[in-house]
């Protein structure tokens, strides 16, 4: 699997740490950052800043030319890129890769506009949607992915997380397999309002818009670094916003979202007149 340009910016730090002979703690006494930090970046836990690398390439005496290279380097790693062929190249699935990043952060923010958010999911409808994927995934391999996504869904039961998710109607509404499939997902929706750490605002057909009902994404506040990411689902690949003035942007449109939500019991009744209405065979 290809390399990812925080984890391509790590080893060229650190190999440019090791060639000077300085070490890690006298590194960081010069550009006046802690010593574990140094070791989180040169792991590709962290991302430095613009002036962190900077900094990191003139203490160490190294050329202009390399200084360059780094900051072009730095900036792709705050918008990271990485093609679904890439990252299910060696193995079935990234529930893991997305358990890891959900256990970094203190609050997570999820947007769907087109299906039900994974931690909300019931095993049924994963393996459902699993059995969508292009291209298609092996039993065995669904299994797996589900089972997976199952275990990712205890940290929402965990306290001192919190977890918000807008879902618009649209996603509510888009069915995988049959009707029952949606009720138990409605139901499990609408069990979950109810936890203390959670918030579930849903978007109806009918409201005022305010913004456009874009792509989906999740917002991770606050990870180990102090900074927030954004990840956004496209159809060949998966993005990582990093850059806090592009952050701020996902933040804006949340806010916007959200005053076009129901909350609380208004969301639990718009949930239950939504299954009256199949049940009754309304559109």
């Amino acid at each position: 699997m290809r390399a990812t340009a925080r984890s391509r910016l790590a080893a060229e730090l650190r190999r440019l740490r090791d060639l000077s002979g300085v070490s890690g703690r006298k590194l960081a006494r010069l550009i006046s950052i802690s010593q574990s930090k140094v070791s989180r970046i040169e792991a590709g836990v962290v991302t430095p800043s613009l002036p962190e690398v900077t900094a990191w390439v003139r203490a160490l005496g190294v050329s202009e030319e390399t200084l360059q290279r780094l900051i072009l380097l730095t900036k792709q790693a705050f918008t990271e890129v990485q093609p679904w062929r890439e990252l299910l190249e060696d193995r079935p699935h990234v529930q893991d890769d997305v358990g890891e990043q959900e256990q970094r952060a203190c609050r997570i923010r999820t947007f769907q506009s087109s299906v039900v958010p994974g931690l909300l999911q019931t095993a049924d409808y994963a393996r459902r949607v699993f059995a969508t994927y292009q291209p298609p995934y092996e039993e065995e391999e669904i299994s797996a992915a589900v089972a997976a996504r199952l275990n990712r869904q205890q940290l929402v039961f965990t306290p001192g997380r919190q977890f918000d998710f807008l879902i618009t109607e649209g996603a509510l509404r888009w069915c995988p397999g049959p009707i029952r499939v949606l009720l138990a997902q409605w139901d499990r929706i609408a069990s979950i309002v109810t936890l203390d750490n959670v918030s579930v605002g849903l978007i109806p057909f009918h409201q005022e818009a305010v913004t456009l009902l874009s792509h989906g994404f999740v917002v991770y506040d606050a990870g180990e670094d102090g900074r927030s990411r954004v990840t956004v689902e496209m159809v060949h690949a998966t993005m990582t916003v990093s850059d806090a003035s592009d952050v701020a942007v996902y933040d804006q449109r949340w806010s916007s979202l959200r005053r076009m939500a129901v909350y609380d019991q208004d969301a639990r009744d718009y949930l239950a007149g939504l299954a009256d209405d199949v049940r009754a065979g309304t559109p």
